[in-house]
Formats: C-alpha cells, structure tokens, sequence
C-alpha cells in the first residue's frame, strides 16, 4: 500500500463543462490535501492534458458541448498504452442505466451522480488512486525485474562465449601438440612450435 504523501501527490483531473463544478471540485481536493489537481472546461483539450500533466485520475462529466464524456473516453483509448491503469471517474447528472453501462464500457472505472456527496466522492477518489499507484508500483517492480534479466542474459552470454573459445583454443593446441609428437624426430623445439597467440590467450584465460 502507498503512503498518504504518494497519494495527495497524485495528479488529478477534472473535465466539466460548468465552471462552477470544477472550481467546486478543485476547492474540495485541494482541502482533502491534494496538491496536484488541474480542471478544464473545455473537453477537447483533455488529449492534450493527458499528455501534458499526466493524470493519475481523470473525474469526467458527461453531458458536454462540442465533445461529451463518451467521445472524451473514445478519444483517449487510442492513446492510452495498452495494459495502463488510467481511472475515469464519470460525475454525471445523467442517471439513465443505459448511461452508466455504456461508461462502465468504454473505460471508466466508476460512476457518481450529482449532487454528490463530498465524502462518498473523496472515498471514491482515494479508492481509485490507490488502485492507479499499487498498478504502477507493480510496473516499476517489473521493469526493474526485466532489467536484472538482461543484465543477467548478457552475462551468462559473455561466459559462454568465453567457454566456447577456451574450448578452441585447447582443441587447436591439442592438434598442434599432436603435430608436433609426429615431428619431434626432426629436432623442432617444442616452445617454439606453439603459435604464439595461443599460449598468451591460454595464460590469459
């Protein structure tokens, strides 16, 4: 589990066409302690925002001029990676079940109608963070895993690449010996019938 401290600094975002409601949101956040939260009433700038401040949750309204929440949560599935835990909170009025399923559907991770609740709604936020921070804790462990694996993989490499030239290096010497046996009736000095590139990478491994 994450501390407090990671969770209030979080990056939280909040997409709703009334001004109002996100100077309301931002106001009740940043008195629960959270620090890093930006609001925008304009839903086409969201993919920019997305990109730009790199929100850990993303409270998004439905019914909105220009681009409404669906379009807003069609949009950022074409540019969220896939197997990223990115929460959308849908704060709607709109309480239709046909509504709901079909946010539920395209990404959002919860549901709250307004009026909300100030305290359901931080509940609600926090459970959602806390979800998005254990998700990246397990992608850093698995980076970090991976990493090791590599490193690893090279070493293991390199230590069979040397084998396999200790191994040439002797089967060469063993044929050379073999040579010179057959020859050392002609009077050749053994020292100096070993190639000397041979005996220094025998000395060296």
């Amino acid at each position: 589990m994450r501390s407090n401290d990671d969770l209030i600094k979080a990056n939280i975002l909040i997409v709703d066409d009334e001004e109002t409601n996100v100077f309301l949101l931002e106001r009740i956040l940043r008195r629960a302690g959270y620090d890093n939260v930006t609001g925008t009433t304009d839903p086409t700038r969201v993919r920019g925002l997305h990109e730009e401040f790199e929100p850990d949750i993303i409270i998004l309204d439905l019914n909105m001029p220009h681009m409404d929440g669906f379009e807003v949560m069609e949009e950022l599935s074409k540019h969220i990676t896939e197997g990223t835990y990115l929460p959308i909170l849908v704060l709607t009025a709109e309480n239709s079940p046909e509504a709901r399923r079909r946010a539920l559907s395209m990404g959002a991770r919860d549901f709250l109608l307004k009026p909300f609740d100030q305290d359901e709604a931080l509940l609600r936020i926090r459970n959602l963070l806390e979800t998005r921070l254990l998700h990246l804790k397990l992608m850093d462990k698995n980076e970090r895993l991976e990493e090791r694996v590599r490193e690893r993989t090279i070493e293991l490499e390199r230590s069979v690449e040397i084998l396999r030239r200790t191994s040439e290096q002797r089967r060469m010497l063993l044929a050379h010996l073999a040579d010179v046996q057959r020859t050392a009736a002609s009077g050749l000095d053994l020292d100096e019938a070993v190639p000397a590139e041979i005996g220094e990478d025998l000395q060296q491994n």
